[in-house]
Formats: structure tokens, sequence, C-alpha cells
């Protein structure tokens, strides 16, 4: 089977100025590499500033890479026009950590799920608007709740209209960017046991972008370990939760048992 997203030797690199005018190079990401396959999920895990998100946007075609190779369903994507990636970006679509900030509060949890359809002028009035309540109901919100506000939703109500919106356009590759990590535990499971649903019933692939690693481990088939812009550790779910070979992996598989024993980093050689 061939992967439906490649990521090779990506790097990103800012610049930021400083005083006198001196330029600032600053790296996000350094040689990232990993594939993920049709139907399955790549968790990648990592402290804040590792590099994470950054590598979501790249990937969604949001940022420009500054080196490296993203092929997308046996395209390659670095260096396409805009034009280009106009056509792209529906097929790769984001759900963000605050469904709050994420969803329009002026607009209706129907018109919010019709507006991707809208503005890709896909099908006919009727056609969006069976679809979005369709999606709803998928997601598991009522018809009742189709015209009110977000603001009118609990939190997880609200992710699940953003997945939902997400899944308007039926894309091939769902990004999740620490999604389930502003909700409650109870709340965190309910959608992640959606998300697994999903999945099943979709063939959806999805990269799951978190620093839980207990949820990883419970939605992901791989994990991809990020430390500083890179890659530290990839492999099986159970294998980097049972055993892990970076100190970095080690501390969070520690901070995920809730054990308050520091894991010893490697002697010097």
């Amino acid at each position: 089977m061939e992967p439906l997203l490649k990521v090779d030797n990506l790097e990103k690199h800012y610049e930021r100025g400083g005083p006198f005018r001196v330029h600032k190079r600053v790296t996000a990401l350094t040689a990232v590499s990993f594939m993920i396959y049709p139907k399955t999920t790549l968790a990648l895990v990592g402290e804040s500033g590792s590099g994470k998100s950054t590598l979501a946007l790249c990937i969604a075609c949001l940022e420009n890479p500054t080196a490296g190779k993203i092929q997308f369903d046996n395209n390659e994507l670095t260096g396409l026009t805009e034009r280009q990636l106009r056509s792209v970006r529906p097929q790769i679509q984001l759900v963000f950590q605050d469904p709050a900030n994420s969803l329009n509060p002026r607009m209706t949890i129907l018109e919010i799920v019709t507006e991707p359809l809208i503005i890709q002028r896909r099908l006919s009035k009727s056609e969006k608007s069976q679809q979005a309540r369709e999606l709803l109901d998928c997601v598991g919100i009522s018809p009742e709740k189709a015209l009110r506000r977000p603001d009118e939703l609990s939190g997880g109500q609200k992710q699940r209209v953003a997945i939902a919106r997400a899944l308007a356009l039926k894309p091939k590759l769902l990004i999740l960017d620490e999604a389930l990590s502003a909700l409650d535990c109870s709340v965190q499971a309910q959608v992640a046991n959606l998300l697994l649903e999903l999945q099943a019933s979709l063939g959806l692939t999805y990269l799951f972008i978190t620093h839980d690693l207990r949820m990883a481990v419970h939605l992901a088939d791989e994990i991809a370990v990020m430390d500083h812009g890179k890659i530290v550790e990839l492999g099986k779910a159970e294998k980097v939760l049972h055993s892990p070979t970076q100190f970095i992996t080690r501390q969070m598989v520690n901070a995920s048992m809730g054990t308050s024993a520091t894991p010893q980093r490697p002697e010097e050689s």
C-alpha cells in the first residue's frame, strides 16, 4: 500500500529581526521525515514549542517549508503555485484546539457546517443543507441544535461541530491539532471514541497532534515524538509506550502514568 502522506527531510526556518537590523534565523523544523498510510492514525507527540503545529501548517499548505518534500496522494506539494494549492487544501482539513475561537459566533451550527460547501461551490442549496444535517447527525449533534449558535453549545458539542465542518469537503487527511486538550477528561474520551467511529465508518486518515501520550496510544497506530523541531522517536504506539528509547519519551511515559520517578539521562559516551 502506498502512503497517503510522505514527508521527507522537511525543514522550516524563520528570519526574525534583531537589534541593529541583524536578522536571526530561528529553526522550527529539522530533517523531519515520516509516512502516514490510508485509514490509519499517526500521533505527533511533543511538548509546547517542539514544532508540532508548524509541521501541521506546512502539511496543510498554510506555511511554505524552507526545504524538503511533502508528497500527498502521490502528488508533490512543495513548489506548487498558490492557484495549484487551492485544489489541494480541501483534501487536507484542520481541527484546532479551541472550538470557541474556530467557530463563527454569528452563524448557526447548520450555516457553519454548510460554509465550506458554499466556498467551494459544491452541490445545490438543498443538497448543501441535507449534507450538513447528515454530518451533524454523524458527529452526534441533534437536529434541534442545528439552528442554534455556538455559544449555546457545550465545549464538547462545539468540537463535534468543528469536526463536522472539517468533514464537509470529504478530506483525505484530517489534522487534529490538540483538538481534545481544551475539553474535560470525560468529554475527551467521548470525542476520541467518536473519532475512532468516524475513522472506521468513513475510512479517514488522521494526523493527531497532542502532548497527551495516553490519548495518543488510545487513538494512534504509530507515534512520532518531537523535540526541538526533530522527530526523535517513531514506532508502533504500544512499542513507544512500553519500550521508549529516548529520554524525552521516557519523561512523557512517566508523566502519562502519573509516576514521580525521574528517568535518567543516558551517560555521555
